[in-house]
């Protein structure tokens, strides 16, 4: 009777083993793949474990991508894609010119456009008075710095005999990355009396656009790259460069005791004004909509911020706690001038090439 009694109730666990796991797998969320392109500033924070979990666990999906400028991208090749994750909404309007409206798109992320140097530029750009100064961050003024470039300034003319040449901001190619292409927005803004560049405008300005562009020979098209080179070969090869605020917090997240080694030196310099970098996602498909409805989600936004730099509505309360490793950010951006619209900066992205 005993062992008859034992044989039931091992029948019945079982059973209700059975029916658990059979629950746990229709309730479990389909998985799919979203395969797309992607600008490489942001594969760091695609490839955080903490994002990949929350994306498969919650909403099913895991991301393949490859690397690609964000207006490269617009004119690869489509088949298998499910969506486009560029740096700009400039870019999503030269897909729509291109292709047409996606099904869905929705900017994800935000980043300011800074300058990357070193301390002893800085300190030679304060002496001559184009460096201020607001809490812990430091901020340069473009007008000024424009007229050292325009003006063929050598570095050694400004306490810098060290280093070759002139004075100069590297850059990607703004003919096919956004960071690029953000920069030259914010130049022509400046260059155009601090007003927002437009169609009138663009025959006085696009050519002081292509002498600047013109000296720096050639462009890296990934913003990641050009930040890796900076950050590793010197003074000397790269004085200055144009990136993205989210390349240092996420460095100083991601490689402490890296960053720990250079924070004495690496300075990032917020211009004034600036312009915002938007990094739209572009779904092309239901499995690039599922992706982007992941992406949205509020702890992956958190982590954005907090490990990878990228402001979100989670910012806030992180740079007044503090808690970032990197030294030097802002809390907030405030001096800001507007992109030019979709039509100028095509025109001007050609000038550009």
């Amino acid at each position: 009777m005993k062992k008859k009694i034992s044989g039931l109730i091992l029948l019945i666990c079982v059973m209700i083993a059975v029916g658990v796991i059979y629950m746990f797998k229709t309730s479990a969320p389909k998985t799919i793949t979203a395969d797309g392109y992607v600008g490489g500033e942001k594969i760091e924070f695609l490839e955080d474990p903490e994002v990949q979990s929350i994306l498969e666990e919650k909403y099913g999906v895991t991301v393949d991508y490859s690397r690609a400028g964000s207006l490269d991208m617009m004119t690869a090749d489509m088949t298998g894609i499910d969506y486009l994750f560029p740096s700009s909404s400039i870019a999503e309007e030269y897909y729509e010119d291109l292709h047409g409206s996606p099904l869905r798109s929705e900017i994800i992320l935000n980043t300011p456009i800074v300058l990357y140097t070193h301390q002893a530029v800085v300190d030679a750009l304060e002496s001559q008075g184009l460096i201020t100064s607001s809490g812990n961050a430091l901020f340069i003024d473009m007008n000024r710095l424009i007229q050292l470039i325009q003006n063929d300034t050598a570095w050694a003319d400004i306490g810098l005999p060290e280093l070759y040449g002139n004075v100069s901001v590297d850059t990607t190619d703004p003919s096919s990355s956004n960071s690029g292409n953000m920069f030259a927005a914010l130049l022509a803004n400046v260059l155009n009396g601090g007003q927002t560049l437009t169609e009138s405008d663009l025959s006085t300005i696009l050519p002081q656009l292509q002498a600047i562009f013109g000296k720096l020979g050639y462009m890296e098209t990934s913003s990641s790259d050009l930040f890796s080179q900076f950050l590793r070969m010197g003074i000397g090869a790269k004085p200055i460069i144009a990136g993205y605020e989210s390349q240092l917090i996420e460095y100083a997240e991601i490689y402490p005791e890296e960053y720990d080694a250079l924070k004495d030196d690496i300075v990032m310099l917020y211009p004034t004004p600036t312009v915002w970098s938007a990094h739209v996602f572009l779904a092309l498909d239901e499995n690039g909509q599922t992706l982007l409805e992941g992406l949205l989600d509020e702890d992956i936004q958190r982590i954005a911020w907090e490990k990878h730099g990228f402001r979100t509505g989670n910012y806030a309360a992180v740079s007044e706690t503090g808690a970032l490793k990197a030294e030097g950010v802002a809390d907030t951006v405030t001096q800001v001038t507007q992109v030019p619209s979709y039509d100028v900066m095509k025109v001007m992205i050609d000038g550009l090439r």
